[in-house]
């Protein structure tokens, strides 16, 4: 496999290049930096990724940059790169959306159609299903997402298809369900979550706690994409999903026992895009791909934490008195 990763600096993507690197792959990773979170923190996901035998990298816009030479003898192209964040869609944000997240990919698949590779990989999310779809969500419900980000994330499914069916480009889409772990943007919940049991501080909170998501640690993301790539069959989209429905109540509970310390909420009203429920059925998942998710969601906090805890200073999580 000779692997073209776009979004290569990013949370999830840095954890896929890796592990393809890890089965022997060669990978060139491109990002742009975009500045949704400080570049520095991406600096140090990419400096997992650089010394390692395999592993090229292009600094580059996709709206722009010329394809042809990124994609000289690329065989499964992992496309991760993309405007993340529900709440950040809404107004004058949302051409930031269209364009990373719309008019990149269709890019990305009108220069590999006339390419013969053997996968074109796509990382949909839970977003595109809304708050109508039956619980479990299935691939085959219809869908609605209640973001102007899902939004754009269906159309970039949307778009594989139609280049699939229209083309023959073999693609094939993974809906994330609410992906966590080491690496995680600074924005996410996990990684405030901890922050704030560490350092004694406090969390705001959207919503009355109960809502509920199904929590997906990012290595098994990784093996998903990986397995996708190999085994996924071409226009077809799957769920990949941790395995289990937790609510937000609960994971803050379990933040203060990993952590040895309690989290002050400051709660307010949910938010305008925020889903009220995610769970997945991965049956497909499981049945044509072989995934299995491995990590348990106290196991993979647990591991978020012992990342986050050396960048949080010096301070002990018993030292939370201010």
């Amino acid at each position: 496999m000779h692997a073209l990763v776009t979004g290569t600096a990013g949370f999830i993507a840095s954890h896929v290049s890796n592990l393809l690197l890890d089965h022997g792959a060669t990978v060139h990773g491109v990002d742009a930096f975009t500045d949704y979170y400080p570049r520095p923190l991406k600096e140090a996901n990419l400096a997992t990724l650089t010394s390692r035998p395999g592993f090229t990298f292009t600094e580059a816009r996709l709206e722009d940059a010329d394809l042809a030479p990124l994609l000289d003898g690329v065989t499964h192209v992992f496309h991760f790169a993309a405007q993340a964040g529900v709440r950040r869609s809404w107004g004058r944000d949302f051409r930031h959306y269209t364009v990373n997240n719309v008019e990149v990919t269709q890019r990305l698949l009108e220069a590999v159609a006339s390419r013969d590779i053997a996968r074109f990989l796509y990382a949909s999310t839970s977003s595109v299903y809304g708050d109508l779809a039956p619980i479990p969500m299935r691939e085959d419900v219809r869908v609605q997402p209640v973001s102007p980000y899902g939004v754009t994330k269906l159309a970039g499914e949307q778009l594989c298809f139609l280049y699939h069916v229209n083309y023959g480009v073999p693609t094939v889409a993974l809906r994330l369900f609410t992906v966590y772990g080491p690496r995680q943007r600074p924005d996410m919940a996990f990684h405030r979550f901890l922050s704030a049991a560490h350092e004694g501080g406090s969390v705001t909170l959207y919503g009355d706690g109960e809502q509920t998501r199904d929590f997906t640690y990012v290595g098994d993301v990784a093996e998903a994409a990986r397995l996708g790539a190999v085994q996924g069959v071409p226009g077809r989209v799957y769920n990949i999903g941790g395995g289990s429905r937790v609510s937000v109540n609960e994971v803050l509970r379990l933040v203060e026992e990993i952590v040895g310390c309690p989290v002050s909420i400051d709660r307010h009203a949910q938010q305008p895009g925020d889903m009220r429920d995610t769970f997945a059925d991965t049956s497909l998942a499981r049945t044509e791909l072989g995934f299995e998710p491995k990590t348990s969601l106290a196991e993979g906090l647990a591991a978020e934490y012992a990342w986050l805890k050396p960048q949080l200073g010096s301070l002990r999580p018993a030292d939370t008195t201010r």
